[in-house]
């Protein structure tokens, strides 16, 4: 298949970016027969990232694996607002971690901090297993990490899921037949997993630790409500170009 065949086929399947797309692919492939299977993948609705097997994502380059959430460059607002709170030997914690995306960013601006990750996803922890080389664990928020944490925690930074059950199925069909639905679905109004996320952070966080969680703009006052509920001083911080919302609270201690 030639780049035009390849990008022709890209464009029929919908993809809107299908001459840089057919770019990747071409550079991706070690082989006509490879390069042959991963456009038929990508054309039969697969997300590119998990065509590819990486994401970049602020600057780095992120193993994916299939059903694994694809991180978004809206995230970048998160990552980066949590590299900013994060000192040179901070206990750090990327809760919800998927690929492990974003304590790879923290960890690549500060070397020196001691990181964990987990997920309840076995994909996910597997993949991020890949990415970070480190510290990962299975289980469901807080229970899956080591008890010694609690109360040490300076940055918990949570990508959780907040799109409301619902519309789900309004969601592009890369997300929502290519990735884990527990990566996706926040519950009736998307805030579900945000809630117990904010219940049990000051009991994680140092004294002056911080929680950051993305959510919408819609959904931000009802998130800095449930921070404070929780005894967290909360600000959202947002930017326009990435679209992108986070709420940041901080332990008084």
């Amino acid at each position: 298949m030639t780049p035009a065949e390849i990008v022709l086929t890209l464009r029929a399947a919908g993809c809107v970016f299908a001459e840089d797309e057919a770019d990747l692919l071409v550079a991706a492939a070690t082989s006509p027969a490879e390069l042959d299977d991963m456009v038929s993948r990508r054309a039969s609705g697969l997300p590119l990232e998990q065509v590819l097997g990486w994401a970049e994502f602020c600057g780095l380059r992120i193993l994916v694996e299939p059903t694994v959430f694809v991180p978004r460059r809206r995230s970048e607002l998160l990552a980066g607002s949590a590299r900013d709170l994060t000192a040179e030997h901070a206990t750090v914690v990327d809760l919800c971690c998927g690929t492990g995306a974003l304590g790879a960013v923290l960890r690549a601006a500060r070397p020196g901090i001691d990181l964990h990750a987990a997920d309840i996803d076995p994909a996910a922890v597997r993949c991020a297993r890949r990415n970070l080389h480190g510290q990962v664990h299975e289980g469901d928020l807080y229970d899956a990490l080591p008890e010694e944490l609690r109360g040490t925690v300076d940055v918990l930074v949570v990508n959780a899921p907040y799109v409301p059950t619902d519309a789900i199925e309004t969601m592009p069909p890369e997300a929502r037949l290519h990735e884990a639905r527990v990566a996706l679905d926040g519950g009736a109004d998307g805030l579900d997993v945000h809630r117990r996320v904010a219940a049990d952070a000051a009991a994680w966080l140092a004294p002056g630790g911080h929680l950051l969680i993305e959510t919408s703009e819609r959904q931000a006052p009802v998130a800095v409500g449930l921070f404070e509920q929780a005894g967290l001083v909360a600000r959202t911080v947002t930017d326009d170009d990435l679209g992108a919302t986070v709420v940041v609270g901080t332990n008084p201690g």
